[in-house]
């Protein structure tokens, strides 16, 4: 009931009212059955607007720092995406990434619509960064559809840093579901799950005509991490 609260009466048309969203492609969701939302990821008020514009509640995993900062902020950004139905996803690795999957494929097999974000965390510069294999073992586990999806200009009215976004028109282009049947029964081979992985983000970088960058997101974050701290000591 809170999602539906959230998206038709509480937040949802001041979005409509403020940033006007241009959508294309809703028709490729499908009316019923469990389907993959895979987006590319620009800012944080991507999981505003994708739910928004999507008839059917979509699931959609979010980093666990969202469910247990500590203060006010954070209290009020927990209990939003815990009415929204988001699930908390440990980005850690091995065991904690493992039952983010889980979650996810409980989800599918109740048949509703699944959202991530392949990149694994926001594109630090508006590039198209490496996807992560998670998306693909996802699809063939579940045997479900992959429909891509490209966020146009949601960090122009939401940059990384800013607590609020500003008005501002965004874009969202949802492309034909993506079949990867000729690979089911093969979710174990590394292989393959690559190359599921690089399909789907070469369709989310058709159409969000972005520049691919055939590395991960969270490395150049960690490198300019790591150089800003070298700079500040040396300072």
């Amino acid at each position: 009931m809170f999602y539906w609260l959230l998206k038709r009466v509480l937040v949802g048309p001041l979005l409509w009212l403020f940033f006007r969203p241009e959508v294309e492609g809703l028709e490729h969701v499908p009316a019923e059955g469990a389907a993959i939302l895979a987006s590319n990821h620009l800012s944080f008020s991507d999981s505003f607007f994708l739910p928004l514009v999507v008839p059917r509640r979509t699931t959609f995993m979010a980093k666990a720092e969202y469910f247990d900062t500590p203060g006010l902020k954070g209290r009020l950004t927990a209990w939003f995406f815990r009415g929204v139905g988001a699930t908390p996803v440990d980005r850690s690795g091995g065991r904690a990434s493992e039952a983010a999957l889980r979650t996810g494929l409980r989800v599918l097999e109740a048949g509703e619509l699944f959202g991530i974000y392949p990149e694994g965390t926001r594109s630090p510069d508006g590039r198209l960064y490496r996807g992560r294999t998670g998306v693909a073992r996802l699809a063939l586990e579940a045997r479900v559809p992959v429909i891509p999806v490209a966020m146009i200009d949601t960090e122009k009215v939401q940059p990384p840093g800013q607590v609020l976004p500003k008005p501002g028109r965004v874009g969202i282009r949802i492309g034909e579901p993506l079949d990867f049947s000729r690979y089911y029964g093969l979710e174990s081979d590394r292989f393959v799950l690559r190359s599921v992985t690089d399909e789907i983000m070469y369709a989310l970088m058709r159409l969000s005509d972005q520049e691919y960058v055939d590395i991960y997101a969270s490395s150049v974050k960690g490198r300019a991490a790591a150089a800003a701290a070298a700079a500040q000591r040396a300072a």
